[in-house]
């Protein structure tokens, strides 16, 4: 969609649609469950836990962190990463109140 229509719709209709983006890989849910999974800023290397380059993970991750989902920090010359709890919550929130808005009883004719 061209970047200038995107202002037609609601800031939540944007909201849901950028969580939705950011979690449209496979890789980027694999991202996200080994950091749930460490409970903690994981600053170990990614790559040696999925089976991508250094360069894919770093552009995952960037998207991650792009839609706030997770943050990152650096730490020498490591950056640690972790699952942004704030932005999580209200991205459960949106797509909670997304996919309760529509009634799962109604047929299409």
């Amino acid at each position: 969609m061209a970047r200038h229509k995107i202002d037609r719709f609601s800031a939540k209709e944007n909201k849901i649609a950028n969580y939705a983006k950011s979690l449209a890989h496979p890789a980027r849910i694999a991202i996200l469950k080994l950091l749930i999974k460490k409970k903690s800023c994981f600053c170990g290397n990614i790559v040696n836990e999925l089976p991508l380059s250094q360069s894919t993970v770093s552009q995952h991750l960037k998207e991650l962190k792009k839609a706030g989902l997770i943050q990152g920090k650096i730490s020498g010359a490591k950056t640690c990463y972790c699952i942004n709890y704030t932005a999580w919550n209200v991205a459960k929130k949106s797509f909670n109140y997304f996919f309760t808005s529509v009634p799962t009883t109604k047929k299409c004719n």
